[in-house]
């Protein structure tokens, strides 16, 4: 039960401190917020302390007693009767709405509900186990997975403090690790791998759930919009619907049966016109950075927003000499203090936070408002970025470059962005065009606020922001995400007029129907996609108990060895990732093709590339002969076995200098 008290813990101390910036948060929403940040900080302080004297249980008591400390604000009068009123509120808005049951409460219930037995469900997919071996259901994982799996077990079982490429051995980390950190923290508590993962996912899915809702109520004020917004981010898609009903017509099984066996997604595919993806089944869940940085930046974003509506304090409070920062600079001081914790977490959300406040900087001149914001955020981060770019071998050019129209290929600009996102566009330009009784739908205020995030599809449109032009998508997002409070209050605002009813009724299911299909594919059970055969596994463990903690164990370049289970270092990990992170893999390749081929050069290689051990498999046969190469048994036969499953071997490497 530790790591599930952990984690209670982490959202308890989160949820307590947003009473000193955030007093007026509703319950549900000051629980989201104390998610999101509550799990950062728990994150940030289990990495200080673990650093300090190793990933153990000194590091997790450390972390859980500096979380217990909001509970002091219990101590002081002011926060201790808003607490209490808090909570005797939800007591008797539970107790409402089980004795007399309105049409509201019981909409919000089987709303959320809803929510969360779907992505329990859905988060069950990610990584489960059967008597043979490790699977995935979700194809857009099957790469990504393991290589999370790695940089978990390089914290939870390899010691990986200060943390080094746990894929390419000998330089610095330069990834935002944090969210696999801190799943390394629950396993090293006593969760397993599986239950680990889904723990997190599943409680910070509900807390992005909660931020939409909570910040297009405070954007628009319109109760429905802030209900369809979340339903907008985590069903997101294009026109790929089309195809399936094309699809259904043509087969003779029958719509359920259809549904019961999708062939392929509808909202992406290779090689094809369909590049966005559905958020949760290509980002949040592949991409496990993302889902701890989205949250918290629509949190920081619902914060401007508040401290802007705000403003500096009055100089009537200054000259009574009122005790304190104002409200709103409490706001931007917690908003700064977070931003500057993204670098680690998302370093694409710290971009687009700190792009965007220098925008809205601008848009909105409250220069002290603003230097209340600026001065946290830099002083955290930016020791932050120095610390993880030193020495990370980064080729900074890869990451530059033009692309016009991001992934689009030969496809036309128009048509590529309308089949990957549907009306959603139209939708915007409507929204901000749209007047109703002599008055703008979206007001001058928010267009204002809105306005920066256009930059986010921009700029992302015109040049290339990672080795992997796709990658662009991890800023595209963030126009998506505020633009959908916009296109939410649209849809709301039709659907409140009878004779508009029908077409948002007909536009909601044309913008989350190809997302819905992806989801339903998952849950189905239609895709399995195995990542660690049972020898494999066994290996794991064997690699685990006969290996030094940062030992640097050889395998085949390929995404899914066993080493990856192991916590311990790989001199290359899969070439692909390895470029994608502006990384060159290309002479430790080829020096890995020399060894296992047992070339005149393998002895000095080892020797120079400080191989511990070498994991002989049938991965790296079948690499090998992809490579039309052999293994030289002969060469293998001079170093002793240590470890044995299956057809996996592990040698222990004795080179004479």
């Amino acid at each position: 039960m530790f790591p599930f008290f952990l984690l209670i813990i982490a959202i308890a101390g989160g949820a307590l401190l947003t009473y000193v910036y955030s007093p007026e948060m509703h319950s549900a929403a000051r629980l989201c917020a104390g998610t999101c940040t509550g799990f950062v900080l728990l994150a940030t302080v289990g990495f200080i302390a673990a650093s300090l004297c190793g990933m153990g249980l000194a590091a997790l008591a450390i972390s859980a007693a500096v979380m217990v400390l909001p509970l002091l604000f219990l101590l002081r009068e002011k926060y201790r009767a808003q607490i209490a009123s808090d909570l005797a509120g939800v007591v008797q808005g539970i107790k409402q709405a089980v004795l007399h049951p309105g049409e509201a409460a019981n909409g919000y219930a089987l709303f959320y509900m809803g929510m969360a037995l779907l992505l329990g469900l859905l988060f069950a997919r990610v990584m489960f186990q059967q008597p043979d071996s490790l699977y995935t259901g979700l194809v857009n994982n099957l790469g990504d997975l393991p290589f999370h799996l790695q940089i978990v077990s390089s914290f939870a079982y390899g010691q990986n403090f200060p943390p080094e490429d746990p894929a390419f051995a000998g330089v610095r980390f330069a990834y935002p690790f944090m969210a696999d950190f801190l799943t390394a923290m629950l396993v090293r508590a006593g969760a397993s791998l599986i239950c680990a993962m889904w723990m997190q996912n599943f409680a910070l899915a509900l807390a992005l759930i909660g931020m939409m809702h909570y910040w297009t109520l405070k954007l628009t004020g319109n109760r429905l919009a802030a209900v369809i917004a979340p339903l907008l981010v985590l069903f997101s898609g294009g026109l790929g619907w089309w195809l399936f009903f094309g699809e259904v017509s043509a087969s003779d099984t029958g719509l359920f049966a259809f549904l019961r066996h999708l062939p392929h997604d509808y909202t992406i595919a290779g090689d094809t016109i369909w590049r966005w993806g559905n958020s949760l089944t290509t980002l949040f869940i592949p991409q496990r950075s993302i889902l701890l940085g989205v949250p918290l930046a629509v949190f920081i974003f619902s914060q401007w927003w508040l401290a802007l509506q705000e403003g500096p304090q009055p100089p009537e409070a200054a000259a009574a000499k009122v005790e304190g920062p104002s409200a709103a600079t409490r706001r931007m001081i917690a908003a700064g203090v977070f931003a500057g914790l993204l670098p680690l977490m998302h370093a694409h959300s710290f971009i687009v936070v700190m792009g965007m406040a220098g925008c809205m900087a601008l848009l909105f001149p409250q220069w002290r408002v603003w230097m209340a914001f600026f001065v946290p955020a830099l002083v955290i981060a930016l020791p932050e970025i120095l610390w993880s770019t030193h020495g990370s071998g980064i080729h900074a050019q890869t990451f530059s470059g033009w692309s016009m129209g991001w992934d689009r290929g030969h496809t036309g600009v128009v048509w590529f962005w309308l089949a990957n996102t549907g009306a959603f566009i139209p939708l915007l330009i409507a929204a901000i065009f749209w007047r109703r009784q002599e008055r703008d739908l979206v007001s001058s205020r928010l267009l204002r606020f809105y306005l920066p995030f256009l930059l986010c599809f921009v700029v992302p449109n015109l040049v290339k922001l990672a080795p992997w032009v796709w990658d662009n998508i991890k800023v595209l997002f963030y126009w998506y995400v505020a633009s959908v409070p916009l296109v939410a209050l649209m849809l709301a605002t039709w659907f409140k007029q009878a004779k508009w009813r029908w077409l948002a009724t007909g536009l909601l299911a044309v913008l989350t129907l190809a997302g819905a299909l992806d989801i339903v594919r998952v849950l189905s059970g239609a895709t399995e996609y195995r990542e660690f055969d049972a020898d494999g596994i066994a290996i794991a463990r064997e690699i685990r108990q006969h290996t030094e903690p940062r030992a640097l164990v050889l395998h085949a370049p390929v995404y899914n060895p066993p080493v990856f289970l192991t916590g311990r270092r790989s001199l290359l990990g899969y070439p692909g990732s390895i470029w994608s992170r502006g990384l060159d893999s290309g002479q430790r390749e080829r020096d890995i093709q020399k060894i296992y081929s047992g070339a005149p050069e393998a002895a000095s290689l080892l020797r120079r590339n400080r191989v511990n051990y070498v994991l002989l498999g049938p991965l790296e046969r079948q690499y090998l002969n992809e490579n039309n190469l052999n293994v030289n048994e002969g060469f293998w036969s001079q170093f002793p076995v240590i470890a044995q499953s299956g057809e996996y071997r592990l040698y222990k490497i004795e080179v004479s200098p």
